[in-house]
């Protein structure tokens, strides 16, 4: 009996994979797991669907720190978060079973809306406007002005989430054995009269970056957290930290972040 035994499975109920679900449950327990139906009572919690389910599982489970995550994608396609699939699904059964767990952790940031309400994110937060017209937000670093950036919005990465939103502005790839979190623009100005970075800019993990938004129109910005978006009132700062929180997830051998990075782009 391995000593993480209980499984929760989180995934979309689906009419046409039903069986497909049912034949992974049945195989779980032939393995000697117990599978479990509330989250918080598992050692592992288990993904199907892809890496936006695999975000959504750890949202809606809360980040758990003292459990294993991982990902199982439907078909044989690139999972950044993912490292299996349902046709090697027996061999994360095995891997957990039988060989001493190879674990991947990545880095989580904390997202603190309006000084009182505090997120996690494991991808990014990213802050848009919803109306024909530019956002302008001051951005602090350690609480020293930095910048005022007038654009679309701005996306605040960790290392993982780097190949997703943060990529298609130009943003780079970053490892995420690097504590640290990245911010992009979203097609900002830059003219005679304002006057961004103009790329990207990664922080340390003991950084704080503050961002407050201009009040002049644009106070009900959409906040996306991970692949959530939420439309908050009166949005005036957004406060971003690198989390001490890692979420763990089993991995693969030879399946380094980088493994999959080469799979997915190129």
């Amino acid at each position: 009996m391995p000593e993480r035994n209980k499984i929760y499975f989180y995934y979309k109920k689906n009419n046409e994979l039903e069986s497909i679900i049912q034949s992974l449950f049945k195989r779980t327990q032939q393995n000697n797991f117990t599978i479990v139906e509330e989250a918080n009572d598992a050692d592992i919690i288990v993904s199907i669907g892809g890496d936006g389910t695999f975000l959504q599982a750890v949202r809606k489970t809360g980040f758990r720190q003292d459990c294993l995550y991982t990902g199982i994608t439907y078909a044989e396609e690139a999972g950044l978060y993912c490292d299996f699939n349902l046709e090697n699904f027996d061999e994360m059964l095995y891997t957990i079973e039988h060989e001493e767990l190879e674990v991947r952790r990545f880095p989580v940031i904390n997202v603190e809306v309006n000084g009182n309400t505090l997120f996690h994110c494991l991808n990014e937060v990213s802050i848009r406007s919803t109306i024909i017209k530019t956002i302008v937000i001051d951005v602090f670093i350690d609480d020293k002005y930095f910048e005022t950036f007038r654009g679309d919005g701005l996306v605040v990465a960790t290392p993982t989430g780097s190949t997703g939103y943060n990529k298609s502005t130009n943003g780079a790839v970053i490892d995420p054995l690097l504590p640290c979190f990245q911010v992009s623009e979203l097609a900002s100005i830059n003219n005679n009269r304002y006057r961004t970075l103009g790329s990207s800019f990664v922080l340390n993990q003991n950084r704080k970056l503050s961002l407050r938004i201009l009040q002049d129109g644009n106070d009900y910005p959409i906040i996306g957290l991970d692949n959530e978006a939420y439309s908050i009132q009166n949005i005036k700062s957004i406060n971003v930290r690198l989390s001490d929180k890692l979420i763990k997830t089993v991995k693969l051998k030879n399946n380094s972040f980088w493994d999959r990075v080469k799979r997915t782009f190129l």
